[in-house]
């Protein structure tokens, strides 16, 4: 408001000193003591509207910068965000490459299985994937009790099947059962599944026969004897192996290859062992 009334001011002052000069100019000796006195006037006034109009000037000048700068921001601002945008694809990309190359590694581990890959799509469960959905089905030659494996080794085993998706139920589910052995000695065992205990990072070793060479830090695969697994694939590691009260078995606990917190990839073996119990 108080900008619009200086350039009011300005206008009508502007116009009152062309009056007053073009009065002025007209050279008759009677008009002599007019030009003096306008003289007087005109002066003040025109350094008035010179300071109305250099301040009207300031203003434009600054709201032009104003403006400059505002849409500089914008535009930096905009540049920013395609940055921040970028780095997310490239970091994206780079994990989905770690995981393929895990994936990878695992395949050429287990090539006497036939594999196929899949993306899971859905967690059925709680804070973990014990139960989970992968984008592969009967149109891709996935069939109930095919093995599951993930960059640390197995996963679980198919339990659903329709003909775009599978549902796989994991180890650390409290249903899941897997005969096992250790890897050195082939002494058998069975890994339990346990919610409770895997907020721990830790799944159960039971049923190990007393004078059974199982102890900590030896790698447990699952078992030649299993009816529902294909034997040899990483399950885990033993830890804390002690002899049971009954003083006839031993048991423990299992550190899983696998992690079960943020699945996005994984591999299933399309060879399936005889259906059964464990």
């Amino acid at each position: 408001m108080e900008s619009k009334q200086n350039r009011y001011i300005l206008v009508g002052l502007t116009i009152f000193c062309v009056l007053l000069i073009g009065l002025t100019s007209i050279n008759d000796e009677w008009l002599a003591p007019l030009r003096t006195g306008v003289g007087y006037v005109l002066i003040p006034i025109q350094s008035g509207v010179n300071k109305v109009g250099f301040s009207i000037y300031e203003e434009l000048t600054d709201y032009g910068k104003l403006k400059g700068a505002l849409e500089e921001n914008r535009r930096l601002q905009e540049e920013i965000d395609r940055l921040i945008e970028e780095n997310n694809r490239l970091t994206s990309e780079q994990f989905e490459l770690q995981r393929l190359r895990q994936l990878y590694e695992l395949d050429e581990q287990y090539m006497q299985y036939e594999k196929t890959a899949a993306r899971v799509i859905a967690n059925d469960s709680g804070d973990w994937f014990q139960v989970f959905r992968v984008n592969k089905g009967s149109a891709d030659g996935i069939q109930v009790g095919n093995n599951v494996l993930v960059g640390g080794g197995l996963a679980g085993i198919v339990t659903d099947v329709g003909a775009h998706y599978a549902t796989v139920r994991s180890i650390i589910d409290d249903s899941s059962r897997v005969s096992a052995m250790a890897l050195q000695s082939g002494d058998t065992c069975i890994v339990g599944g346990d919610l409770t205990l895997y907020k721990d990072g830790r799944l159960r070793i039971t049923n190990i026969k007393k004078d059974g060479d199982i102890k900590e830090g030896d790698r447990i695969v699952t078992s030649n004897i299993s009816s529902r697994f294909l034997p040899g694939i990483l399950v885990g590691y033993a830890v804390d192996i002690s002899i049971d009260s009954n003083q006839l078995t031993s048991s423990g606990y299992l550190v899983p290859a696998a992690q079960f917190s943020n699945l996005q990839e994984v591999l299933i073996i399309t060879d399936v062992k005889e259906t059964g119990e464990e």
